[in-house]
């Protein structure tokens, strides 16, 4: 069975407790309850709380002990006086001295009533907390605050005749003394046992010389149990004084009174009896007296009704005879009585004031920790409401109804009509824009990261429209100062058609223009000196480029070189070259040829060589420059001191039954959890998460079956570790709560 009423710590109670734990701790010291009426539902108690959900009555505790059969269990008591109520109670909160609310309970709904509505009672109410350390509690009260309940004073009184807390008796004072049975003592401190007293006795009758006793002196006197002796020397027994008693009282005669004679009566403090034998005594004439007194006179009426008979009253007995009148130019605020009124005249409702409307209409007035007005406008189904505590008038609040329904502005809403939305909003679908077409915007909810668009601009870059996630941008659009616009892409950018521009394409990069079709890639290279096209190797089209170099431009002299030359068609080259014969005849054999030593010697092997002083050496190149790479311009980004100085790590948690929470900035972890268990004794838990250095706080609360009489509060801690704790059970299970680091 769910358990329906419970206590738990809150989570500032939590940390007080532990703090309060380690060495030189500040001791929690409650000082005051507070009792709620849960806003009119029985609430269930939250650890995140920091205050009851509707208080209607704080005070001092009156009481504050620790539990005589569980050492680690704290009581505190409240009491709450006849005089005080006309609340319900439903909820209760625990507080110390600084004004924390460190525990939080509901309990059976109950309603507390005040001894002006007819019916008043003490109300002591209790609730009952585990601490694993009760050092850690601060276990005093102010005096000056304590009321003494029935209980209080019968458990002293009960204690007092069980102890030995009394003074001695001294010869000027009553009080405690000890026996003794010495005969020749002189202590004023001891009292003489009949043993002393007899011991003295029969010393003194063995020495007594007095003389007899007569009717003129003191002294000696013999007994006599005879009833018809004349001598004025002997003293009758108490034999004797009954024989004559019995004789006198056998031989009266006198008659019983009756409502006729008079005679000897019997006394009776009976005020319900119907006999005429008997005489009332004193007591039984005061009861008789009070209670007429307190009857109703017969001449007495309600609402005009005669109290002849039981009287069954009616709705219309309160809201036709008893409504009062508002009078003209009346104020409101002076209605604080509770009750029904009306304002039969909308010229009266304006020359008063504290109106919500200057109509006519119904007041009504209730009492709670303030009070509450409803106001009800006559001819339509208005009403307003508001209330007064500590002395301060609320506004009066509309109340809305199907008849008088709300304007977007009235509830901070957006109109259908358009509007502005200041701060964040967040729609949990699809936003459309548009009357015929719509632009829409909209997530499935399946990436990684979150996205946005965002719309921004400086100096330098007066507007850009940038798209991005989380970690960066992707794309973004911007309008220079020049008027152009630019568009910049983080990444590598994919067209499914072609691409057409009216002006340059610009790449910033040594490679560019790649061609990948088929197996193979080509593309254009700028080193810096010299202009490249280049071939990959098959099927790599989007690989590095390969040793081929089939044309290069010289950028310093715009010489070219091509590594193969194929002509189709020669018509253009042959006016400018000699043919084999011609050049035969015109030139003579190869005799004045290179030598492949003087060629070595003379010569460098063919290769790409960059012409000294056109391009930085390895050394220069890397004094002078930065690797590649994004790198976020000087002052638009926090470094990552700035950004650890500005800002706090993020908290984690987990929200599972057996959860935790982890502070990121102060290392401190709460977690709690739920054992159901059958087993009477200890119980075993394992922590969701490890402590990495240590625990230093467990809380216990059993489950508590309704009206299982048999069941224990075994809510001790018997041990923890920075992996789980050890702690008591009794059938049903127990809710756990850990703080460590």
């Amino acid at each position: 069975m769910t358990v329906k009423y419970k206590t738990v710590i809150t989570k500032a109670g939590a940390i007080k407790l532990a703090a309060a734990t380690v060495p030189n701790g500040k001791k929690v010291n409650f000082t005051a309850m507070a009792v709620g009426d849960g806003g009119g539902t029985l609430p269930v108690p939250d650890p995140n709380q920091t205050k009851l959900v509707k208080e209607v009555w704080r005070h001092a505790l009156n009481k504050i002990s620790q539990d005589k059969k569980n050492k680690n269990y704290v009581v505190a008591e409240l009491l709450i006086p006849p005089e005080t109520g006309g609340f319900w109670m439903r909820e209760l909160g625990l507080y110390d001295d600084t004004g924390t609310l460190i525990a939080v309970g509901n309990i059976a709904e109950s309603y507390k009533p005040a001894l002006a509505e007819g019916s008043g009672r003490a109300q002591t109410v209790r609730m009952v907390i585990m601490v694993s350390d009760i050092e850690s509690v601060e276990l005093t009260i102010d005096t000056s605050t304590v009321m003494a309940t029935q209980d209080y004073v019968d458990d002293k009184l009960a204690e007092h005749e069980q102890s030995r807390r009394h003074p001695d008796a001294t010869l000027t004072a009553k009080g405690f003394t000890q026996l003794s049975s010495a005969t020749d003592s002189e202590s004023e401190s001891v009292a003489a046992t009949p043993k002393a007293v007899k011991a003295a006795y029969d010393l003194a009758s063995g020495k007594y010389t007095a003389q007899d006793a007569t009717t003129a002196q003191k002294g000696i006197v013999q007994l006599s149990s005879a009833t018809d002796s004349t001598s004025e020397s002997v003293a009758a027994t108490s034999k004797a004084v009954k024989a004559a008693y019995d004789l006198a009282k056998g031989k009266y005669t006198a008659q019983d009174a009756t409502t006729a004679q008079k005679g000897i009566v019997q006394l009776s403090s009976a005020t319900d009896s119907a006999s005429e034998a008997l005489a009332a005594t004193p007591k039984a004439v005061k009861a008789a007296n009070d209670n007429a007194s307190g009857r109703v006179p017969s001449g007495r009426k309600i609402n005009g009704r005669a109290l002849s008979a039981d009287i069954s009253i009616t709705a219309q007995d309160i809201f036709n005879g008893q409504t009062v009148g508002i009078g003209n130019a009346e104020d409101l605020n002076a209605y604080t009585t509770p009750g029904l009124y009306y304002q039969p005249a909308n010229a009266q409702a304006q020359t008063g004031k504290n109106y919500p409307e200057a109509m006519a209409g119904s007041l009504e007035v209730y009492k709670h920790a303030g009070i509450t007005q409803v106001y009800r406008v006559y001819n339509n189904s208005r009403s307003y409401i508001r209330t007064l505590y500590s002395g301060t008038w609320s506004a009066w609040a509309k109340q809305y109804d199907a008849a008088n329904k709300p304007t977007a502005g009235e509830v901070g809403a957006l109109p259908v009509t358009g509007g502005t939305v200041t701060g964040n909003a967040t729609v949990n679908g699809t936003l459309s824009v548009g009357n015929g077409r719509r632009f829409e915007i909209s997530s499935q909810n399946s990436s990684t990261a979150n996205g946005s668009l965002l719309l921004w601009g400086n100096a330098d870059r007066p507007t850009v429209l940038e798209f991005k996630d989380t970690t960066g941008y992707h794309f973004y659009s911007q309008r220079n100062k020049d008027g152009s616009v630019s568009f910049s892409f983080n990444g590598v950018s994919s067209f499914a058609g072609g691409v057409t521009s009216s002006g340059e394409f610009v790449s910033r990069s040594a490679n560019g223009f790649r061609i990948a079709y088929g197996s193979y890639g080509a593309f254009w290279r700028n080193d810096g000196g010299s202009l490249y096209l280049l071939v990959t190797n098959s099927g790599d089209s989007l690989g590095t480029f390969n040793s081929l170099r089939p044309f290069t431009v010289s950028l310093a002299t715009g010489d070219v070189t091509m590594n193969k030359l194929a002509l189709a068609n020669y018509a253009n080259f042959d006016a400018r070259y000699y043919t084999k014969a011609q050049s035969d005849a015109g030139y003579m054999a190869k005799t004045g040829a290179y030598t492949k030593a003087e060629s070595d010697a003379r010569f460098q092997p063919k290769g790409n060589y960059t012409p000294t002083g056109t391009a930085y050496t390895k050394a220069e190149s890397d004094g002078r420059f930065q690797l590649k790479g994004s790198y976020t311009p000087t002052g638009t980004a926090y470094t990552k001191a700035e950004s650890d100085a500005r800002f706090q790590k993020i908290n984690s948690a987990s929200k599972a039954a057996n959860g935790w929470y982890k502070d990121a900035n102060t290392g401190m972890i709460f977690q709690w959890g739920v054992v159901s268990s059958s087993v009477t004794g200890n119980v075993n838990i394992t922590f969701p998460t490890a402590f990495p250095s240590a625990c230093v706080n467990v809380q216990n609360t059993i489950i508590r079956k309704v009206n299982d009489g048999a069941q224990n509060n075994w809510t001790y801690v018997t041990s923890f570790t920075k992996t789980g704790a050890s702690v008591g059970s009794d059938g049903h299970g127990v809710y756990w709560y850990a703080v460590g680091y």
